[in-house]
């Protein structure tokens, strides 16, 4: 099997999806693996160390992925400006892509559509579900650890106040407010932070359990009005609601989130098109200098007026909707998804190859294209839409 690792091309995207770690684990299992020369640079793994572990380097882009059997990517397929064409069209047919697809996202239909054309079997990561045997493969989770960390950093950066507790010569400065709307893995970690940070933090999702957890943290809870019925699908994941329920949402949600300085949404529907919990309307009413992150973005986003791949001030709220948020802590991000790569290539390959068991739960909601068809259900539900 020959795995190729190409250098990411998203602007900012400083993460690989090999390390000279996992790259010596995929040769001593019998595999060939190429790298981009300087792929692993910007999170200093160096090319010498990829050769080291057992890799060889390629200059030539094209060459690198004509050759693959698998290639191991971070963000989803791209137009490469200095090449003058898309990843996808550097695909040939039987070809497996793992990487982060979020084939869901309306912005990302077209590049799914070329995938199919193209005939690659494309798995997406945001797929893994989240049970036990799937932990470490869940690159997804690893991501969001540190979605959660460094989004509350960016948005202490844009704040125009201080976060913690002040007490100054001329006078005592109140603590911010932070809120985080959908507390997974992200969400969790975005409140630990912010608590760190001297904030006081307040947290709303519509699973029950989920709010529990985010009390423990010294959250206040906030009430969505959404009963655990409508609010729970199986395995525990949030599931999609019903036009009614949504608005009610809002309407309950909107008071405190006008009164907070800064707003965390990482509300997700796994494989679907990220809620719209934030309007434009509300987001006119927030305090002036009040920051929303939106890291659903990958999904459409939280807020209806987030800027994909952007920070933005809107009505006078900074808006980051930043998509690879992750990529901003490139040494231990790259480090964590490395590995659970790593361990969802060993578990799929079967004699030296990817075999896909579509009578196993994880192939089935990591597959997007397969025979030149799409075939992940949450996709088509949104293209049909």
């Amino acid at each position: 099997m020959i795995i190729c690792v190409p250098r990411e091309i998203m602007h900012g995207e400083d993460r690989v999806a090999a390390t000279p770690e996992t790259v010596q684990k995929f040769v001593a299992d019998g595999a060939t693996v190429y790298v981009e020369a300087g792929a692993g640079e910007p999170s200093f793994h160096h090319d010498e160390d990829y050769v080291k572990a057992g890799a060889t380097l390629l200059t030539d882009t094209a060459d690198l992925f004509q050759r693959a059997d698998v290639i191991l990517k971070v963000k989803e397929p791209l137009f490469n400006e200095k090449l003058g064409k898309h990843e996808v069209d550097l695909m040939h047919e039987g070809q497996v892509l793992i990487t982060f697809i979020h084939p869901a996202s309306p912005i990302n239909h077209d590049m799914v559509r070329k995938l199919a054309s193209q005939g690659v079997i494309a798995l997406t990561l945001d797929g893994v579900p989240r049970i036990s045997r799937a932990q470490n493969l869940d690159a997804l989770t690893s991501m969001s650890t540190c979605a959660g960390y460094k989004g509350i950093l960016l948005a202490a950066n844009e704040l125009a106040y201080f976060m913690p507790q002040m007490f100054t010569a001329v006078g005592q400065i109140k603590p911010a407010k932070v809120m985080v709307i959908g507390v997974g893995v992200a969400g969790l970690q975005a409140l630990a932070t912010a608590r760190r940070l001297g904030a006081i933090t307040y947290a709303a999702d519509i699973r029950p359990a989920a709010l529990e957890q985010a009390t423990s943290l010294g959250a206040k809870p906030v009430d969505t009005g959404v009963p655990a019925e409508l609010a729970i699908a199986e395995g525990g994941y949030a599931k999609n609601l019903p036009a009614d329920a949504l608005a009610k949402e809002r309407e309950l949600l909107f008071p405190t989130i006008k009164e907070m300085d800064i707003v965390f949404c990482s509300a997700l529907v796994p494989g679907k098109i990220a809620p719209t919990i934030i309007t434009e309307e509300m987001v006119k009413q927030m305090k002036p200098g009040s920051v929303i992150v939106d890291i659903s973005i990958d999904q459409g986003g939280n807020c209806e007026i987030t800027p994909p791949g952007k920070t933005e001030r809107k009505h006078g709220v900074t808006l980051i909707g930043i998509k690879n948020i992750p990529g901003l802590l490139p040494n231990s991000s790259t480090w964590m998804f490395a590995q659970n790569i790593y361990n969802l290539v060993k578990y799929l390959t079967k004699d030296g190859k990817i075999e896909l068991d579509m009578t196993d739960e994880i192939c089935q909601k990591i597959l997007v294209t397969r025979n030149h068809e799409i075939v992940h259900e949450g996709t088509l539900e949104a293209m049909n839409k």
